[in-house]
């Protein structure tokens, strides 16, 4: 049984990427921080921003990296190699294009589906069998349109409903660190 010791979430760095749609991974990880009080340092041997603290009884490790998204593996492979934590203990964080704004998913492994923080992640770490929490940003149709679609903003609307699914799936955080995955996706994916 795996429990979660190291939750990334993914985006991309800058102010100008702060409130696009490819960033839902960092807005998951700072609302999780800020509900554990823990602050983000940067940490250049970890190519990111991290925090560290006791949550529900557990020591876990927050990274938030700023290597551009497709260079996200790099981040995440520099802490998990230096505190030896496995693939399945690290939960990534990030936005899905197959869901719709307002669904959030939790799974062990699969592909990239064409992301390219994810695919840097598994090149990376060798493996696809980490767990990923996947925020439905829904998809625009054309996909042509994808790169320009993930690096905007989304609808308010949209952001309403991504905003819900976070909190939703900000719930199931004690099970994941407890390793009670079962009961996690249970939890999240019955509404």
């Amino acid at each position: 049984m795996s429990q979660i010791r190291l939750i990334v979430g993914l985006g991309n760095p800058g102010r100008e990427y702060e409130d696009t749609r490819h960033n839902v991974g960092f807005w998951w990880l700072e609302e999780f921080a800020r509900s554990e009080n823990l602050n983000f340092k940067s940490e250049s041997k970890f190519h990111g921003l991290v925090t560290r603290g006791q949550v529900f009884s557990h020591e876990i490790f927050l990274l938030k990296p700023q290597t551009f998204m497709n260079l996200s593996g790099r981040a995440v492979c520099a802490i998990a190699q230096f505190y030896k934590i496995s693939p399945g203990e690290i939960l990534v964080v990030h936005d899905e294009l197959d869901l719709q704004p307002g669904v959030a998913r939790l799974k062990m492994g699969g592909g990239h589906g064409g992301h390219n923080g994810l695919k840097d992640i598994i090149a990376q770490l060798g493996t696809k069998d980490f767990w990923r929490l996947r925020l439905g940003i829904g998809h625009p149709g054309d996909r042509a349109e994808v790169v320009n679609f993930v690096l905007n903003n989304p609808r308010r609307e949209e952001r309403d409903l991504i905003g819900e699914a976070m909190q939703h799936s900000l719930h199931i955080v004690s099970l994941l660190i407890e390793g009670k995955m079962e009961a996690a996706m249970l939890k999240l994916h019955t509404k």
